[in-house]
């Protein structure tokens, strides 16, 4: 088994590699960026994905959580790569889908995977990129009105860009793998 650093460092490099491109682009929050992170390329690499998983499931160790979720289709991959590791760590988390509109049919319902959990349960919310912060809270909001507590939110890129101030006013607590300059630093290092 690799240790953490490794794994860690594995990571940076393939998200350098499959999801880290410079050029010109919008991001969701509207600004302009001179670099993009697509996460999902990394996340849906089935080494990607267990790498996404371990880092993930080694921010939340000792957190008295029953779950991890997040907004589709972001943080799809995110879900899956952490509830399967988790199993794999003997740590079961269950995990959870926030849509961006409720059901049209049958129970009308925002938040999927409800079955495994209970008013009141803790849980981490997972997102592959922070910029602004205001995707995350809508599915922060979707997941309190569930009846949920966030404990934390976990994030693979924290772009440094007001996200984390915008979440802590709001009383979150944000835990980041990378920066920018940390993944390209990490990704760099041997």
């Amino acid at each position: 088994m690799q240790n953490i650093h490794s794994i860690k460092q594995d990571l940076a490099k393939l998200l350098r590699q499959l999801s880290y491109r410079e050029g010109d682009f919008l991001l969701a929050s509207g600004r302009h960026s001179d670099y993009y992170f697509d996460c999902r390329v990394t996340a849906l690499n089935a080494r990607g994905s267990w790498l996404i998983g371990q880092m993930f499931n080694h921010l939340l160790k000792g957190r008295n959580i029953k779950g991890v979720g997040g907004m589709t289709m972001g943080a799809d991959p995110l879900v899956t790569a952490t509830t399967v590791v988790s199993h794999e760590l003997a740590h079961p988390l269950h995990g959870l889908l926030v849509r961006k509109e409720a059901k049209d049919h049958g129970t009308g319902q925002y938040v999927e995977g409800m079955g495994n959990f209970q008013p009141g349960d803790r849980i981490a919310v997972l997102e592959d990129v922070i910029t602004t912060g205001g995707s995350v809270l809508k599915a922060c909001e979707r997941l309190r009105s569930a009846g949920l507590i966030i404990d934390c939110i976990c994030v693979i890129l924290d772009r440094e860009e007001g996200g984390r101030q915008t979440l802590e006013a709001q009383g979150f607590e944000l835990q980041a793998l990378f920066t920018r300059n940390e993944l390209l630093e990490f990704s760099r290092s041997e």
